[in-house]
């Protein structure tokens, strides 16, 4: 269904493309590896597909292989990172 989550730095985002429309996380990257989460966005095309927590588990995935930490500033991925203990450890 898509292929996995990738990082786009010069958009500042990550990014999961699905049947060539693209969902994104934004993010800043601050001091000492930490990525504020700032917003989700799965375009409605794409929406009830799971598409949103499968961008934010790579998202957060990709965060875990740097060594980072993230600051959820978006809703979604705060609710997704309560709901799943496994990704507790990467809070700053």
């Amino acid at each position: 269904m898509a292929d996995q989550v990738q990082d786009n730095p010069s958009r500042k985002r990550f990014e999961l493309s699905v049947e060539g429309i693209v969902a994104f996380v934004d993010y800043e990257r601050r001091e000492g590896g930490v990525f504020a989460l700032t917003h989700t966005e799965v375009p409605e095309a794409l929406g009830g597909k799971g598409v949103g927590s499968r961008l934010v588990k790579g998202s957060l995935e990709l965060v875990r292989a740097q060594g980072g930490k993230v600051v959820p500033c978006c809703s979604f991925i705060s609710a997704y990172v309560e709901k799943h203990p496994e990704y507790q450890d990467l809070l700053a």
